[in-house]
């Protein structure tokens, strides 16, 4: 057995082990072995952990790693990794601090001067985009839509104008007002894929047009965990009213002048020359 070298020299380090999100078949031969090996596993949640570490018979003593405890959680990590001990972090499913907490403890281990190791595996979005059908030679992945006001609002209009795939989480409660709040900014033609229950036993993919499959889920009502993939818009010429719109979103307007137009342009598929003239006209 054989984990990474480092370890067994003795000198401690953290692995970051992805875990199955739903098929316990999914689980990496790598992953089983560092989970044995390690000295000790953070888990986001040691209820729902248990149950993988029992299928694999993997005894290894747990700790309890969340975004509520995680400052005080990786103090005493790295003194276990002072110790020689090493260390995995693991989420409830999938990679960890993909919309998880942990890059806080991933941060405070490299700067005590400790590896951090990854131990790849499946991961929902990943998962998701490699079978919508939908462009993945440039994406965006960018979790959960702010539920309401203006962060939502000026996120969408982004989403309207983009030029490459988006990917984000949604739940089965809040599904269908997205797809509404998204087809009432002048998306409805756009193509979308909403993947659901990936690797179990109902996975479900339903794409289309935004129109279509938001009135999919309108007649079937959405279960399990979601992942919903936004294909590009279609190349258009893009008006500078919405070149203004992208500039002056609250996020924008902090950033220095070059910065601003550069990140408008390739939102928006245009050149950075034109935004940043279009910048310096409302500036004046």
């Amino acid at each position: 057995m054989k984990t990474e070298d480092k370890h067994l020299k003795g000198e401690g380090q953290l692995f970051i082990v992805a875990t199955p999100i739903g098929n316990l078949g999914d689980m990496t031969y790598r992953a089983v072995t560092t989970l044995q090996d390690v000295d000790l596993i953070a888990a986001e949640d040691t209820r729902v952990s248990s149950t993988l570490l029992s299928h694999y018979a993997i005894s290894t003593p747990m700790l309890v790693c969340h975004e509520h405890n995680e400052a005080s959680v990786a103090k005493k990590i790295i003194e276990h990794l002072r110790a020689g001990r090493s260390v995995a972090l693991i989420s409830d499913a999938g990679t960890p601090l993909i919309n998880d907490p942990g890059y806080r403890l991933v941060r405070g281990v490299r700067k005590a001067g400790f590896s951090v190791t990854p131990v790849p595996g499946v991961s929902s979005p990943i998962a998701a985009l490699s079978a919508s059908g939908l462009p993945t030679d440039r994406f965006a992945y960018i979790g959960f839509l702010p539920r309401s006001g203006r962060a939502r609002s000026e996120l969408i209009s982004e989403l309207e104008v983009a030029a490459h795939t988006h990917v984000l989480l949604e739940s089965p409660r809040r599904l269908v007002k997205t797809l509404e709040d998204l087809c009432s900014s002048n998306m409805s033609d756009r193509e979308i894929c909403v993947a659901r229950e990936l690797t179990k036993l109902h996975e479900t993919f339903v794409c289309g047009t935004l129109a279509e499959v938001t009135l999919y889920f309108k007649e079937h009502t959405p279960r399990g965990e979601i992942v919903l993939l936004i294909g590009p818009a279609a190349e258009r010429e893009v008006t500078d009213d919405e070149l203004i719109r992208a500039l002056s979103a609250s996020k924008m307007v902090s950033l220095p002048p070059s910065k601003r137009a550069g990140s408008v342009a390739r939102a928006c598929n245009v050149p950075k020359s034109r935004v940043y003239s279009l910048l310096l006209e409302m500036e004046r």
